[in-house]
Parts: structure tokens; sequence; C-alpha cells
């Protein structure tokens, strides 16, 4: 029977850099694991959870949001993985697959909870689904009501260019 520890805890993890976004944590992460012993590896299964402000893509405005990933890892237990396995021995984890555990036998919790933070992490932060964005003109943010600015010839031109169909405007039909 495998036996299992439980660990919970919390990191400071001041920012996170998804893609171009960067998500500002203003309080601890919170981290909950279980660590089983399979026999060659450590197994590493939990949650990461917190809160985090990053800028919407269309209007700039501060969007806050929560994070929960699931934290996934393994950790080779060295002598036990070098004695029994071999190089054809498909069904065990290879060495370049896994984290072997350090000698101290001190795992690093860090690039597992990121991780499992990043997977959590939007696409696209949005302050909201319908977000109008910045006017292209004035930068004013149409989220707040119109700018004033009138139809601006730009803004149409990249809208009809947005439109896979755009290139039929012209066509005469006969």
């Amino acid at each position: 029977m495998a036996e299992s520890s439980h660990f919970e805890g919390a990191v400071d993890l001041p920012l996170l850099q998804v893609g171009p976004d960067d998500y500002a944590f203003d309080a601890p992460v919170a981290w909950s694991v279980d660590v089983t012993n399979t026999g060659s590896a450590l197994l590493v299964e939990g949650t990461a959870s917190g809160e985090a402000t990053c800028a919407c893509a269309r209007c700039l405005e501060d969007v806050t949001r929560g994070f929960e990933g699931e934290i996934e890892g393994y950790f080779l237990i060295e002598g036990e993985y070098a004695q029994g396995a071999s190089d054809d021995d498909e069904d065990e984890p290879g060495e370049d697959e896994f984290e072997v555990l350090p000698a101290d036998h001190v795992m690093d919790l860090m690039p597992l909870i990121e991780a499992a933070l990043r997977v959590d992490a939007p696409n696209v932060p949005l302050c909201r689904d319908d977000c109008a964005g910045l006017c292209p003109s004035c930068g004013a943010n149409l989220n707040e009501g119109p700018c004033g600015c009138g139809p601006d010839e730009a803004l149409e031109e990249f809208e009809r260019a947005a439109n896979p169909f755009s290139a039929l405007a012209d066509f005469k039909f006969d």
C-alpha cells in the first residue's frame, strides 16, 4: 500500500507572467498537496488558489479574478529508480521527464504551483465579456459611453477588414 502525507501552506508570489499578461497577487497563494510514495517516485497532487489583478486586454482597466489550479508532479526517488529500471522499459518514467528528488529530500513546489496557476489563467483577460475597449482615435474607455469622436474612418476600415466577407463589399453582382 502506498504511503501518503498531506502538506499545506501559503507562498508569496508577487507576479505571475502568463504570455503577455502580468498577474499581481496582493496576498499569498494558498496551496495544499498530498504526497504519495509510489515506490519509484513521489506523486504530488493538490491545489493552489489565490486572487490576482491584471489589466483588461481591451480597455486596460484592472481586473481581479480568482485562480484555482490543480497541482500535479512527480519526483523520482533516485536510488529506487536506478535499481529497478532499464533503458528499454517504456512503462517506467524516464529521468528526463520528471524531477529527481534532491539529496536533501526537500521538494521545490514553486514550479508546480506556478504551472497550476498558469493553466487556470484565461487566454485573454477581460473586465467583462462584452468589453468595448478603447477608442482608437482618442483612447477613451468606450465602456463608459461613446467618446464623441464621431464616426472614424480608420475604425470603420478596421472593422471592415476584420470581417472575412469584406472583400465582397464592392463586388458588383450582375
